[in-house]
């Protein structure tokens, strides 16, 4: 999706937003004019209080703009995470919007609710621990190989150490 869309879909969700606040805001000043209960269940006609609508006008007036505002910047998170990132080709540090390079787990951790764990893949453990890859162990065990008593397998198929 490129950016041109997700601006079109930001600003497609704000307009849809302020239309159900308009809506809302609409429907308290009809049944001010046009006393809905007294129409419609039968209720006691009741005079028109134009303070009260005003006054609950402006709650929705307000709210309205407060969840406007969140929207937009929750939106502008999600367009901002689902867009380019920079990312170091050595030390795999991330470039921010004001040029500052950060660590990938301070990066990532400060955008939202998430933890990182440490692993290796089956590239570098070949390529770093030739000897004592515990991805060959893991094959070995499942073609029926010799069993593996240092290592165990998580849900996840990963290679996790037993020490």
């Amino acid at each position: 999706m490129d950016s041109h869309s997700k601006h079109v879909i930001t600003r497609m969700v704000l307009v849809y937003e302020v239309i159900g606040f308009t809506a809302i805001i609409a429907i308290i000043w009809l049944d001010e004019i046009f006393d809905f209960p007294a129409i419609l269940l039968d209720a006691p006609p009741t005079p028109v209080n134009w303070q009260e609508s005003l006054f609950e006008s402006g709650l929705f007036l307000i709210l309205g703009w407060v969840i406007l505002y969140f929207t937009s910047r929750i939106m502008q998170r999600l367009k901002y995470l689902e867009g380019t990132l920079y990312v170091c080709a050595s030390c795999k540090k991330i470039r921010d919007p004001d040029n500052i390079w950060h660590a990938m787990e301070t990066f990532i951790g400060s955008k939202g609710d998430v933890r990182f764990s440490h692993g290796i893949c089956p590239e570098c453990a070949e390529k770093l621990y030739p000897d004592f890859n515990p991805y060959k162990i893991i094959g070995a065990n499942k073609t029926g190989g010799e069993k593996a008593k240092s290592r165990s397998t998580g849900d996840n198929g990963r290679a996790d150490l037993k020490m």
